[in-house]
């Protein structure tokens, strides 16, 4: 089989996720580091910014643009979210919607839809998306493109048309991590182990989990067990953590409650060691795009609950797991702008947490029943080979 040279952004190269979606997904292909002009500009702000001690270059948009004068030798170059204005034939994987610049985000809010005024960068971005050398926009899920058809709706045909055409959906790929779930007892000396895992805790619903978790099993003394893998990164959005919010979550670490195993960070093949001793996934979260841990839980037999945002819903359902459903938009982001909607949120993900626990609790034989279902649904909508033929499809089509 001929040999397909696919170019991948250099400093993006090891991002998980372009490990999961992008490089070697293919065998008979060679993943080339390439390097273009927004590649320095993005080095030179960043060592700027460090030099002056704040963020004073903004380096958003930088990612998500390449130019490099077709000097490149490769067959197709595969971004994520990014865009090329060169002639280079090229595909972009993405999230939400592209192109993914500052001014498109800020104006898909729901406030905003109907006042969309595309401004010069993002016009610049339709451009290459309508050109010929973008061959295909492939959607992470459902949602995203139909966050990126509502996007396309409010511009002009002259670039909605063509852009359209080239849209299609792709979920990731999951490898299986067990033949079959057998199921386990429990009692108070083997507690159902419940996993979150990723670093921004707050975003990804640890607040409400440490809040549920000391109630259920700390006063009500529940046969349950939390495992924690998380950095406890602040992030400067969704669920608004604060220093004072670290602090808190912290102290409880320190108190070590005998329901709470923590680690601060953990290599992804212990992870996923992990996740198969463990017997319920959470990803209680105020915002993710698709969900890749869920996958990972669910290759592992481990049944997970989520609250029903963006694409969560296309991979997890009351057959496979449990849905906490929480206020959201017309893109199906959780409603959290303002400080009374986020303690609603708040609210909301800690009962729906503390009402699915206890209905584990009662009933823990539909552990098992989900994780068999989790990890079938695995085998037949994320088998590896058949994304990679897809994939394979989209490559030849693309230098044809």
């Amino acid at each position: 089989m001929e040999t397909l040279r696919i170019g991948v952004p250099a400093y993006r190269m090891d991002f998980y996720t372009n490990l999961r979606i992008i490089v070697n997904q293919l065998p008979e292909a060679v993943y080339v580091p390439v390097r273009d002009v927004y590649s320095y500009r993005r080095a030179i702000a960043l060592k700027l910014n460090r030099v002056i001690g704040q963020p004073l270059f903004q380096t958003f948009d930088l990612n998500n643009q390449f130019e490099d004068f077709d000097l490149s030798k490769v067959d197709v170059l595969h971004f994520s979210n990014g865009i090329s204005y060169g002639k280079t034939p090229w595909v972009s994987h993405f999230e939400t919607i592209l192109p993914r610049f500052s001014e498109v985000l800020s104006q898909t809010k729901e406030a905003h839809w109907q006042n969309l005024q595309p401004g010069r960068l993002t016009l610049k971005g339709l451009d290459a998306l309508r050109g010929a050398a973008c061959k295909q926009i492939i959607a992470w899920s459902e949602n995203a493109a139909n966050a990126q058809r509502k996007f396309l709706s409010e511009v002009s045909s002259e670039y909605s048309e063509p852009i359209l055409a080239k849209l299609r959906v792709l979920h990731p790929a999951q490898e299986v991590l067990m033949d079959q779930v057998v199921p386990r007892g429990y009692d108070h000396e083997h507690p159902i182990r419940f996993a979150l895992v990723g670093a921004g805790f707050f975003r990804k619903g640890g607040r409400e989990l440490f809040r549920a978790f000391d109630k259920l099993a700390g006063e009500e003394g529940l046969p349950i067990r939390l495992v924690v893998v998380s950095s406890l990164r602040l992030e400067p959005y969704a669920a608004h953590e604060t220093e004072e919010d670290l602090a808190w979550a912290r102290q409880v670490i320190a108190g070590k409650p005998e329901w709470l195993e923590y680690y601060h960070e953990m290599p992804n093949a212990d992870v996923l060691e992990l996740l198969k001793n463990a017997d319920v996934g959470l990803l209680p979260t105020w915002a993710d795009t698709f969900g890749l841990s869920v996958l990972e839980a669910q290759a592992a037999g481990c049944p997970v609950i989520t609250t029903d945002v963006r694409a969560l819903p296309e991979i997890n359902n009351s057959r496979v797991g449990w849905l906490i459903h929480v206020p959201k938009d017309v893109l199906g982001e959780a409603v959290y702008r303002t400080v009374e909607e986020r303690l609603e949120l708040s609210q909301i993900i800690e009962e729906g947490l503390k009402n699915v626990i206890r209905s584990i609790v009662e009933d823990p034989s539909s552990i098992a029943i989900k994780g068999q279902a989790s990890l079938d649904q695995i085998r037949e909508q994320h088998d590896p080979q058949t994304y990679a033929e897809k994939l394979r499809q989209i490559y030849r089509a693309a230098i044809a």
